[in-house]
């Protein structure tokens, strides 16, 4: 399902749980392992991996600089591997991780592009990141939940599936044992749904096809009665068999959830009730302006509130 995985890292804590998931999931599906790490020659900001003396020194010593960079990178996700290599875990054919089966590189460049670029041209299956989500807050209220510009620009362009991980799964145990469509009923969604019916099937898991009618009507006089509601669930849940169970031929492992709220709220709680350990979502950006990184409130909520990985399609 994943020949060539590609995990884009900063360093920061927050990839940590990023990269077990990655470790894992390469192990599980036999996938070939690339680490990557971008620098920009023109940026300031410190690299984890190194040290700020050497950050510092990095256009007069590259070579030197890019060697420290790898060696942190191995040093510091050797460590992870270690991790997973003494839990329970139960891998393709009994098989470990070994550090020494992983690549790393480090990349010159504008971070998102680099990895979209990197990604292309090694014809990648899947993409893993981090999901950072807290930046400053001008009002003085702390911070604002937001994913961060690379993240999302990777999310928006992508020639592959993005995989993006908040917090450590506390559900992840088998990759994946349940996993949760949630459409829209866009044409991204329905690329969304070909991955996650394609990967379900593969698996043998299970596959919860989930939609929320928004009904919220403020900021308008129509408030909608209960039979109106009902009718609006029962029409959403036609759509769903109409255009998505009608393509799963003997795939019968799956069940179907029309719930009504906000959108995001109400597929984060569903996935909670259903323990799943993975989101599918389709994200939509045929029509968005090219220089805007927004991918929209709804799975931008969801990747950085979900418990579980997340992953975004957008063709």
């Amino acid at each position: 399902m994943f020949k060539k995985i590609v995990f884009a890292t900063d360093g920061s804590p927050v990839c940590e749980a990023a990269a077990k998931i990655a470790f894992e999931l390469s192990e599980k599906y036999n996938s070939e392992l690339i680490l990557i790490y971008v620098y920009e020659d023109d940026s300031k900001e410190s690299c984890l991996f190194v040290p700020d003396s050497l950050t510092i020194k990095r256009l007069r010593f590259r070579p030197d600089y890019i060697a420290a960079v790898l060696e942190g990178m191995k040093n510091t996700y050797g460590a992870v591997v270690k991790k997973n290599k003494d839990s329970k875990y139960e891998y393709h054919d009994n098989k470990k991780p070994d550090p020494d089966n992983i690549e790393y590189k480090v990349l010159e460049g504008e971070p998102a592009q680099a990895i979209l670029d990197f990604a292309l041209k090694i014809e990648a299956d899947c993409i893993i990141m981090g999901a950072h989500g807290r930046v400053d807050d001008p009002d003085g209220k702390g911070f604002i939940k937001t994913a961060g510009k690379t993240l999302k620009k990777v999310i928006k362009e992508a020639c592959c599936p993005v995989l993006s991980i908040a917090r450590p799964c506390e559900t992840c145990f088998w990759y994946f044992s349940r996993i949760v469509f949630g459409t829209n009923f866009s044409e991204a969604s329905m690329a969304a749904f070909e991955f996650a019916y394609q990967l379900a099937d593969y698996i043998g898991c299970k596959l919860h096809i989930f939609h929320a009618l928004n009904l919220d009507s403020s900021g308008t006089q129509n408030v909608l009665g209960q039979k109106q509601i009902e009718d609006q669930i029962q029409e959403a849940k036609n759509r769903i068999d109409q255009e998505y169970v009608s393509q799963m031929h003997n795939f019968d492992n799956y069940d179907i959830a029309v719930w009504e709220g906000s959108p995001y709220i109400e597929l984060l709680k569903f996935s909670r009730e259903a323990r799943s350990d993975l989101i599918v979502m389709g994200h939509n950006n045929m029509y968005s302006d090219p220089d805007e990184v927004s991918f929209g409130p709804t799975i931008e909520q969801v990747v950085l509130r979900s418990a579980c990985p997340v992953i975004s399609v957008n063709r």
